[in-house]
Formats: C-alpha cells, sequence, structure tokens
C-alpha cells in the first residue's frame, strides 16, 4: 500500500459505486467451532464501521439450539446503539427465521431484517426443515409484519447456482423462487452461490433471466463462495450486468453448517482490492479492514484465508502497524 497499490485503471462500462454488504459478524461467524465472546463481536463491528463499510449485518435471531454461535443476540444489538449515531447511515440488519424471531429482533430495536430462503428443495428441507413452498409461506407475516413496522425487509435465496444433492440449478427455478420473496416485500434479493460453484456464464445467464422477468437489476446483490476461486470473476461479472450490491465477510470467514461442500465467503479486502484498482468507490479504507480482519484473525488463533490480508499483513495475519 506504501507504493500506491492498486494501480487504478477506472472501467467506464463498470458501476462508478458500489455497496458492500458485510456478513462477517453474522454469516462469518456463525460458522466457527468455538464460540466467540460477545465482546469481540461488538468490537468487530466496531472496527468494521470505523473502516467504513456502513452496512454490516450484525446477527441472526435463530434459536441458540440451531446456531448456538449466535445465541447472544440479544446481547449483542445493544452494545451497538451508539455506533448508528457515531456513524451516520450505518445500517446493522439482522436475520431473522420466522415471527418469533422477528418478535425478538423488534424487541431489541432492529431497523431492518432479512430472511433466508432456498432455490433447491433438498437445501430448503436441511436447513429450514420444510419444503420451499412452506418456507415461503413461513415468510409470508414477518416479512408482512416487518413491513408494517417500517423495516426494510432483504431476501437471502441460497442454492442460486448449484446444490451439493440436487446438482446444477435451472435459471428459470432461481427466478421463480425469488419472485416469490419479492412478491412478499422483500426489497433487496440477494443471489447466493452456496457451495461456490458458480462460473462467469451461469451468473450472467441469470441475471439475465431476472432481467426477462421483470426484476430490475438494482434490486439485486450477490453472495459468492469462492470454493473453487471463482468468486471475483463472479463478481465482476455481477457488475458488468449492473449489480451494484455484493455480499462479502471480513477475512473470508464463513461457509455454511448446512452444506458441508462450501468454504469460505468472499473476503472483503480481496473485494476492496479489486473495486479499488477498478476505480470504483466503496467508501472502505482498505488498511484499516485489513488490520481489522488481522486483529480478529488472532482473537480466533488462526490466520485469516483472504488473500489481500496475507499480502498486505504477512502471512500471519499480523500486521504490525495494524492492531
Amino acid at each position: 500500500m506504501d507504493l500506491g497499490l492498486p494501480s487504478v485503471v477506472r472501467d467506464p462500462a463498470l458501476p462508478a459505486r458500489v455497496r458492500i454488504h458485510e456478513v462477517g459478524a453474522r454469516d462469518g461467524l456463525q460458522n466457527e467451532s468455538a464460540l466467540v465472546p460477545v465482546e469481540v463481536k461488538a468490537e468487530f463491528i466496531a472496527r468494521l464501521a470505523a473502516a467504513g463499510l456502513r452496512t454490516i449485518e450484525a446477527t441472526s435471531f435463530v434459536h441458540p439450539k440451531w446456531v448456538p454461535q449466535l445465541a447472544d443476540a440479544e446481547e449483542l444489538l445493544p452494545r451497538l446503539t451508539e455506533l448508528r449515531g457515531q456513524y451516520p447511515g450505518l445500517r446493522l440488519p439482522v436475520l431473522v427465521p420466522n415471527e418469533r424471531g422477528l418478535e425478538r429482533a423488534l424487541a431489541h430495536g432492529a431497523d431492518e431484517v432479512a430472511v433466508f430462503a432456498s432455490a433447491t428443495e433438498t437445501f430448503a428441507q436441511r436447513n429450514l426443515n420444510r419444503s420451499m413452498a412452506e418456507a415461503l409461506e413461513m415468510f409470508r407475516p414477518v416479512v408482512g409484519r416487518a413491513t408494517e413496522h417500517g423495516l426494510t425487509v432483504r431476501g437471502y435465496l441460497s442454492m442460486c447456482f448449484g446444490d451439493p444433492w440436487e446438482g446444477p440449478v435451472a435459471p428459470e427455478q432461481v427466478v421463480e423462487a425469488g419472485l416469490r420473496l419479492i412478491e412478499l416485500g422483500c426489497a433487496e434479493l440477494s443471489l447466493g452461490d452456496t457451495i461456490g460453484v458458480a462460473t462467469p456464464g451461469q451468473v450472467a445467464a441469470l441475471l439475465e433471466a431476472f432481467t426477462r422477468s421483470g426484476v430490475p437489476v438494482a434490486r439485486l446483490a450477490v453472495h459468492f463462495h469462492d470454493t473453487y476461486g471463482q468468486a471475483l470473476s463472479n463478481t465482476l461479472t455481477a457488475l458488468r450486468h449492473g449489480v451494484t450490491v455484493v455480499d462479502s465477510s471480513a477475512g473470508g470467514l464463513g461457509g455454511c453448517p448446512y452444506a458441508k461442500s462450501a468454504t469460505g465467503n468472499l473476503a472483503t479486502e480481496d473485494l476492496v482490492w479489486m473495486l479499488h484498482g477498478l476505480g470504483i468507490e466503496t467508501g472502505v479504507d482498505l488498511a484499516a479492514l485489513v488490520g481489522t480482519s488481522a486483529w480478529l484473525a488472532r482473537q480466533l488463533g488462526r490466520p485469516s484465508p483472504s488473500r489481500a490480508v496475507q499480502a498486505l499483513a504477512g502471512p500471519t495475519g499480523s500486521p504490525s502497524a495494524a492492531n
């Protein structure tokens, strides 16, 4: 970074600005084998905000039996209250699986929520213990009530490109499930490559299928895993098709506890390096972000898998300048 890297070459065909939807504190930490103290989670989110990220998914109000790593959601949210005043425009969405989860989220001051659906039947059964249709009906009152309370609702759609039990997933199947979420009232739809098998051609085909169905690209986000090293190339393809919201996880944390072939999310640092090299604004301070992920790696007791963190902070993820 002292050499002025990355070199910036602007591509006028790409968006001028991208909003990063940071999922490390929720999607990343939920996959940890050991419980992370709530104090560490709160500081992690505060450091992410200080690095310039303005959409940070904080936690999930799922039953502790299913995701014990996030059982402290009710204790975490109050610790984040002051951050909204400190960083104007900061969004701290939370995941809610059902009406009970929404009630808990509302009681603790959540002002933005997300629901999580599947594009395939098998994953719906394994992840939600119900069919795709039953899951969508479960979300109907959740989205309706959240909207009535003035909350913005995001819809996650997993297994959009491939399923470990069903194989390749047809774009039309994904579009049908996505339309249902939008019809329920989801303002934004995040298309997830849960097991990281997508390639740029598939990404282009899916986005074009949504466009043909009448869904504006402005309502779509992308969420790639880097299982086969394709996350950045898939992201670039999405940008070329007009997508301006990209999910990523600081330090490349995460996976999916219900799909064992899923490895880590696209690392936010790797994404920011590419976007900044393309002259795309993110509002993120890369050095501060690398320092944050290096700090968290030390809390977790292992190096960060992010290639940018390794390059800028050293293989141990412990930069001398980042504390």
